[in-house]
């Protein structure tokens, strides 16, 4: 049985709710609601592109999918960033959502990469 941390269904599930916590708590003002758009679109469109990915036809299907998975990722940092360098959010209470970020890009792709290596 996988913990929580091994999980990714769970993992990203709760990544998906991390990013509404976060969304719900930006400021009013207009560029924090536009990227924080943007961040929530991506961010929580991991756990369902990797649910796609459990159902994949074929290896390059999961593949693809797996590669969604990596794209919304690196798209969620890339705004993740922009709500801490324009001083929307201090980057102290980002800390822990960036890192998140980070390690799930990198099981993604890994796994991308085991899985193209049994091709």
């Amino acid at each position: 049985m996988q913990n929580d941390k091994t999980n990714l269904k769970v993992r990203t599930e709760a990544f998906a709710l991390r990013i509404i916590t976060l969304y719900c708590a930006l400021p009013r003002s207009t560029v924090a609601q536009v990227l924080g758009k943007q961040v929530l679109r991506s961010g929580t469109s991991v756990g369902a592109n990797y649910r796609e990915a459990k159902r994949a036809r074929s290896k390059a299907e999961f593949i693809s999918k797996m590669g969604d998975c990596l794209k919304e990722l690196d798209e969620t940092e890339y705004w993740l960033g922009l709500l801490v360098q324009s001083n929307q959010v201090a980057a102290k209470l980002m800390e822990g959502l960036l890192d998140e970020t980070a390690q799930l890009m990198a099981i993604f792709a890994s796994s991308i990469k085991t899985a193209k290596g049994r091709e």
